[in-house]
């Protein structure tokens, strides 16, 4: 049998995750694209939106190529198709080309090289599944805080366009030590099989994980691509957006990684709610308190929501489903997140264009909130199904 390493496969996943996390950091581009180009706010969050549709997409895709190709050139193939993208951003001198390149093939590359290396950490780990999984999602938002300050002054003191092409050699870097890694660690992907969504009262459960997910993506991700326009538009200066859009997103790393954490000690339902409860609280404040300290402690609490939802969800998928389906059935919650990203973004980035303002948008953002305090609450506590949680 081939030796297999763990370690590596989870080095695998934080090198390559770490640069394709600066998704989450797009808001710094909107200013200075939108100057240059001459697009709206409302085609920025276009942009995020379809590429958060072509993450998901490669996310789905992904699966059905395990088995029959290896996970080093599933990750090489996917890496390839993101360096690309962003090169093709970097050169765009309008919105089709940024379409193509950002929302397309980075999209694309990205989602499939993140069900990879997750898919290959599940199949090696097997203690402690939600704090590791909660890990891995963690690294995105960990990018973003990381190239949000790095952007910001790259964009001042070079221009957006060299910003991008720098992280299209940063990802042929990661891109080419992840494959050494993942096929140093050894996991044999398995081959797609019968849907893992049904049967043993798993449909149900994948129904209210994904209307969970969904809601608390929905606030998240506005925040997350639009954070720096948030804060502005409140009243907040240039460096106080910068300082807020890092915070928010190292505060959503943690969120994730303790959300997954959270799971191995607590029944899933109760993290769930708990999460949503969180965001909502936030963007109660902010209505109540539109200012702007006061918006980017509670575009924080509505990231951190969605955060300990993303860890929790990572958590329980290991928590209902065997490890051999968990990139199928975590492909598929992603697309809550893809739906997520194409409607309330856009919708606020279009409110925003009509009316200056954000406040519609949060009231928006904790009525799906307090839905999802509703849904979450009626998932099962305990592992279904005879799989057993990790110690």
């Amino acid at each position: 049998m081939r030796p297999q390493h763990p370690w590596a496969a989870v080095a695998a996943a934080t090198v390559l995750n770490l640069p394709l996390g600066s998704i989450y950091a797009f808001s710094v581009f909107l200013k200075p694209i939108e100057a240059e180009l001459g697009i709206h706010r409302s085609a920025m969050s276009l942009v995020f939106g379809l590429a958060s549709v072509g993450f998901t997409i490669g996310m789905l895709l992904a699966p059905y190529l395990f088995g029959r190709m290896s996970a080093g050139r599933l990750v090489a193939l996917s890496g390839a198709s993101a360096i690309a993208g962003i090169a093709l951003s970097a050169a765009a001198n309008g919105l089709p080309l940024l379409l193509l390149g950002y929302s397309v093939l980075f999209g694309l590359g990205g989602g499939a090289a993140y069900i990879v290396a997750q898919q290959s950490v599940n199949m090696l780990v097997v203690a402690r599944k939600g704090l590791v999984n909660g890990y891995i999602v963690g690294l995105y938002p960990a990018g973003a805080m990381v190239s949000a300050p790095l952007f910001g002054w790259a964009n001042a003191a070079f221009g957006y366009r060299t910003t991008l092409m720098a992280l299209a050699a940063v990802l042929v870097v990661s891109t080419l030590a992840a494959v050494a890694l993942v096929t140093h660690a050894g996991a044999m992907l398995p081959r797609p099989g019968a849907s893992g969504t049904q049967g043993q009262g798993r449909t149900a459960i994948f129904a209210r994980m994904w209307t969970v997910f969904f809601v608390a993506a929905a606030a998240g991700l506005t925040v997350l691509s639009q954070a720096a326009g948030i804060i502005a538009a409140y009243g907040g200066n240039t460096g106080l957006a910068l300082a807020a859009t890092t915070a928010i997103t190292g505060a959503i790393a943690v969120a994730r990684l303790s959300g997954g954490w959270l799971t191995d000690r607590f029944p899933v339902p109760f993290v769930a709610a708990g999460a949503q409860c969180w965001a909502l609280t936030g963007a109660i404040l902010l209505t109540l308190f539109p200012v702007p300290l006061v918006a980017a402690v509670a575009l924080g609490m509505v990231g951190m929501g969605y955060g300990f939802i993303s860890g929790a969800t990572a958590g329980g998928i290991a928590r209902y489903w065997p490890p051999e389906v968990y990139g199928r059935i975590a492909s598929r919650l992603y697309i809550a997140w893809c739906v997520a990203a194409v409607t309330l973004p856009i919708l606020a980035g279009h409110l925003f264009d009509l009316t200056h303002s954000y406040g519609t948008t949060m009231i928006l953002a904790g009525c799906g909130n307090l839905i999802g305090v509703v849904v979450a609450l009626g998932q099962p506590r305990g592992p279904v199904g005879g799989i057993k949680a990790a110690a």
